[in-house]
């Protein structure tokens, strides 16, 4: 009547068979399109920064979060299962100075402000995908982005950076803070959002 229990059971393989039945079964939209219509339950994701590949605490409240959401659909609830990803800030800046090896403001002044942009961006994108990927292994039930998708946006600002008569030099209304010497930086260096077609999984 049951399959027998190996004394040792390889605990991944496991994870990656029931991944299988999912994508084949096609379980997360069937549960999607069974709650369309149902009384509605909001989840707001508060977002990690798209700067990294995930570390194990943000493995843990993701599966928090998938917890809570699969809890309230088990109640019947519809939900908008919209990912986020913190696409802005002072920790993508940091890191693409520190890959490019500047030490103030004023490098990124006569690199480009475009450039630099474009660069944050980029970056953003290309650990957008990695997050999602991460996300997806871990199971976490989400209307993801193509990561695909997301790393062929990357290479496209990578090939067409923002032309320099596009870029912004006015004083952002809350300044971000130069990481090497904690002034005010000239703009917003600030990575936004990518726009990419959502694709439900």
């Amino acid at each position: 009547m049951f399959r027998p229990v190996p004394s040792r059971p390889d605990l991944v393989a496991m994870e990656h068979e029931v991944l299988e039945l999912w994508r084949e079964r096609r379980t997360f939209a069937r549960l999607r399109a069974q709650l369309a219509g149902k009384p509605r339950w909001s989840f707001l994701d508060g977002p990690i920064t798209a700067n990294n590949p995930m570390g194990v605490h943000h493995a843990w409240g993701r599966a928090y979060k998938d917890v809570f959401q699969r809890f309230h659909a088990m109640l019947g609830e519809d939900q908008r299962y919209q990912n986020g990803f913190d696409c802005q800030g002072l920790w993508v800046e940091v890191n693409v100075e520190r890959d490019l090896g500047f030490t103030s403001k004023r490098d990124i002044e006569a690199f480009g402000i475009a450039e630099f942009v474009s660069l944050c961006k980029q970056r953003v994108l290309t650990y957008a995908a990695r997050q999602t990927e991460q996300s997806q292994r871990l199971g976490f039930w989400m209307d993801w982005n193509d990561p695909d998708e997301l790393r062929r946006l990357s290479e496209l600002l990578a090939e067409s950076p923002w032309p320099r008569s596009r870029a912004r030099t006015g004083r952002s209304p809350t300044p971000s803070r130069c990481s090497s010497d904690g002034s005010a930086c000239p703009i917003s260096v600030a990575a936004t959002s990518p726009s990419a077609t959502r694709t439900t999984t």
